[in-house]
């Protein structure tokens, strides 16, 4: 039978004595924690054990000795390492030992009631394996649906089976924290941090951080019972809160906050490492939007863009203008139906001429407004590119006022059209039951439809004219508020903190691992060292990806060409949550 033991490189330098850990009996796998030096007591031994096992849950014992032939002379310790055996009662007894002058182990595991003959000691052999117990106890294991691709020399394993290894030394923190340099009864070699000194800085944040989640949940509570005033639930209020992007950016950060500054301790590390994303993802955007804000305050940008922004506006109406005289005439030498054209032309003229006016009505505010914009990206900047959406939405509220007509107008005659071509086939839509069934149709009946189907597709050049040319338009405006969602969404939703770790210390963030063999000679045990295979950055993104209230396409490609098609009004980035219309 072979046995894995798996030991601490910090612990290959370590003076001769116990070898305390976790017995798997499932793998046939034991983890060394940590070396307990010579000299001391058994029962002191014992009580630590006890109190770390109380502590961390995990079931800790003497697994055997250690023996450290460069530091301790051999014939010192023989007897003394196999009267151990009886005091430290342990099935197997492990017996590690680095030999003088040489770069190999000798390793043993006896059995004291063997299979064999009753009372008489066998022996196994054993698989040396080390692991870096820093990495081991930092890093967290995720399970990978693909194994990485075995290369030369190196074997691959699965991660369902070091789970209970990694397990058994992140539990085992409160044994870490005994300092290898106590002068206490009992002295132990692990890994040993640097210590509060070295990171006095992390300490006093974590210190302050009680306190400050006490006031900041405070202050939201205020919030919060604010916002559940009645006054805020009269209609239309809750209507206008649903469209615009600016509140729903709100209530995304304010539910953020609310569970950052939670003083509830996280349960798991994945609750710890979602908390961590969203801190560094509202500090990022309160960052990019106080720089946004210092760049449009320097120089009076702000002065410049409103005074370009009046004369922007009337060359956007002055060539909407030039498009519909275009269109009133003869448009790429089509032939289109006079009266309808014009009775269309001037309609949309006439929407124009109430939105230039609408502007250079606000005209005077129009900086102020703009001031108040800039301010609002100390909040972040995804709040002013929200508010920056809804602008959008409101300079060219006349184009979606253009596409809804030209829509509605479009889609009515389809339906028309549709419905008189079922005429002349002797069917009927069935209301009730929500199928075509078969009709039988009178003479009166059959030639008022002809005449409606003629005259509706003489008219149906002009109409899907116009409804082409601002349908192309509203697109562009949904577009271009697309791509404003899309930064929202990326900022929200990017994993900043779990990305950044990934890239300083891949360890953290564990696919698997692999053995890389160090040495193999006939008759001498195997080492191997295991090494911890870092989380591709595709799987970073897919795991700790947050949810956001950013866009999202509603339509495939092709029930989005079908409703432009049949002229049915086409949202394709709404709100999650939100009812088509």
């Amino acid at each position: 039978m072979v046995l894995k033991a798996f030991f601490p490189t910090c612990c290959t330098l370590a003076d001769s004595g116990l070898l305390v850990g976790r017995w798997i009996p499932e793998q046939s796998s034991a983890v060394v924690l940590a070396v307990v030096h010579f000299p001391f007591i058994p029962i002191q031994v014992k009580e630590l054990l006890a109190q770390v096992q109380q502590a961390s849950r995990v079931g800790l014992a003497v697994l055997g000795t250690w023996c450290h032939h460069q530091q301790e002379p051999e014939e010192s310790l023989g007897h003394f390492l196999e009267g151990l055996g009886a005091i430290f009662s342990h099935e197997p007894w492990l017996q590690l030992c680095r030999e003088r002058g040489r770069k190999f182990w000798s390793c043993k595991a006896t059995h004291q009631q063997g299979p064999g003959v009753p009372g008489v000691p066998s022996k196994d052999r054993v698989m040396l394996i080390f692991y870096d117990q820093r990495k081991v106890l930092l890093s967290h294991l995720h399970p990978p649906t693909v194994l990485p691709d075995c290369q030369f020399g190196e074997v691959t394993a699965s991660t369902e089976g070091l789970a209970a290894i990694f397990d058994t030394v992140s539990r085992s923190e409160v044994l870490f924290c005994k300092d290898q340099f106590d002068e206490g009864p009992v002295r132990l070699s692990h890994w040993q941090s640097e210590g509060v000194e070295a990171s006095i800085l992390v300490e006093l944040a974590k210190q302050a951080s009680g306190p400050v989640c006490l006031l900041v949940a405070y202050l939201l509570s205020l919030v919060s019972a604010a916002s559940a005033c009645r006054l805020w639930k009269l209609w239309p209020l809750p209507f206008i809160a649903s469209k615009l992007s600016t509140c729903e950016q709100l209530r995304h950060r304010f539910e953020h906050l609310t569970l950052v500054f939670s003083t509830q301790k996280a349960q798991s590390p994945a609750q710890l490492m979602r908390k961590a994303n969203m801190l560094v993802s509202m500090l990022l955007d309160v960052a990019l939007g106080l720089t946004l804000l210092s760049w449009l305050h320097s120089s009076n940008r702000i002065g410049h863009l409103a005074d370009a922004l009046i004369p922007m506006a009337d060359h956007v109406a002055e060539e909407l203008q030039h498009l519909l005289q275009w269109l009133m005439g003869a448009p790429a030498g089509l032939k289109m139906n006079r009266a309808l054209d014009q009775v269309l032309g001037r309609f949309f003229l006439y929407h124009i001429h109430l939105w230039i006016s609408y502007i250079h009505l606000m005209s005077p505010f129009i900086e102020r407004i703009l001031w108040h914009v800039g301010l609002s990206a100390c909040l972040g900047l995804t709040v002013a590119l929200s508010i920056l959406s809804d602008i959008l939405a409101l300079l060219t509220f006349h184009i979606y006022c253009f596409y809804v007509y030209g829509a509605r107008l479009y889609c009515l005659k389809i339906c028309g059209l549709s419905s008189l071509w079922r005429l002349f086939r002797g069917k009927k839509w069935n209301v009730l039951r929500q199928r075509v069934d078969s009709c039988s149709y009178d003479l009166d009946q059959l030639f008022i439809g002809t005449l409606l189907f003629t005259i509706l597709v003489f008219l149906l050049p002009t109409t899907a004219l116009y409804y082409l040319v601002f349908t192309l338009l509203r697109l562009l405006v949904v577009t271009v508020q697309g791509l404003i969602h899309l930064l929202v969404d990326l900022i929200n939703s990017l994993p900043l903190y779990s990305l950044g770790l990934r890239l300083c210390r891949p360890y953290r963030l564990a696919a698997g691992v692999k053995f890389r063999v160090l040495e193999h000679e006939a008759g001498r045990p195997l080492r191997l060292m295991m090494q911890i295979n870092p989380l591709p950055y595709s799987r970073v993104v897919h795991t700790y990806r947050m949810a956001s209230c950013g866009c999202h396409p509603k339509h495939s490609w092709g029930s989005l060409c079908r409703k432009l098609f049949f002229g049915e009004l086409i949202y394709p980035w709404k709100q999650r949550g939100d009812k088509q219309d």
